[in-house]
């Protein structure tokens, strides 16, 4: 447990920060499903649509530090890759 006053301070700063953070992981996950779901359903117009959506989402999170940028050009090259590959 945290003694000094600046301790205490950043383990507040850490807490309100994790929760903040967990909340735009989690709508950065649900823009991803949604091209997964696209894809799935069989849907190009609407993949393809899903798709410019989540690429703003996905640079933004690495922006704000929520994903390093590599796994951010990963996820963005592989849900690419999966809307092209409807042909």
């Amino acid at each position: 447990m945290a003694n000094t006053a600046q301790a205490k301070k950043r383990a507040r700063q850490a807490e309100r920060s994790r929760i903040r953070k967990a909340g735009q992981r989690s709508g950065m996950r649900t823009f991803i499903k949604k091209v997964i779901a696209a894809v799935e359903s069989g849907d190009k117009e609407k993949a393809q649509a899903a798709f410019k959506t989540v690429v703003p989402v996905i640079d933004g999170a690495v922006t704000k530090g929520l994903v390093h940028k590599n796994k951010a050009a990963r996820n963005k090259s592989r849900l690419n890759l999966r809307v092209k590959a409807m042909a």
